[in-house]
């Protein structure tokens, strides 16, 4: 039966399509993940944004652990379909398992990554571990 959802989508060899998180209000990119079509199909369904881990090898709603869930206001295909965009409202601002607002904290410049952004919460005080 057709699936008007996964049918645009090209997953690669892996079941696999990149995921983008933007902020909805300051368009500010805040993560890139996987997902896999039960992920993409859920996250459609529920609202919620969910992925795929390829080192767990499992399927995972953003913020099961930490609470920061991602509502998605706006899920966009690219022209190729090979890449998938959501605007999300990030819960507690923190999207980043480091604590920190986005995973895009490092910038290139003179000549080294330097991070840029603070932790706003301390990923042992999140998880109640750190993630090596």
């Amino acid at each position: 039966m057709p699936n008007p959802l996964l049918d645009a989508v090209k997953f690669d060899e892996k079941g696999l399509v990149c995921a983008i998180a933007q902020d909805a209000k300051t368009l500010r990119v805040l993560m890139v993940a996987w997902m896999n079509a039960e992920a993409l199909q859920k996250t459609a369904e529920t609202g919620y944004a969910h992925y795929y881990s390829r080192s767990r090898q499992k399927q995972w709603m953003k913020g099961e652990e930490s609470g920061h869930t991602q509502k998605v206001h706006e899920l966009r295909l690219d022209c190729d379909g090979d890449a998938v965009i959501m605007l999300i409202d990030q819960a507690g601002g923190i999207a980043c398992h480091t604590g920190r607002e986005s995973c895009f904290y490092r910038v290139w410049r003179d000549g080294e990554w330097q991070i840029v952004d603070a932790v706003l919460k301390d990923e042992q005080e999140i998880y109640g571990h750190t993630h090596g």
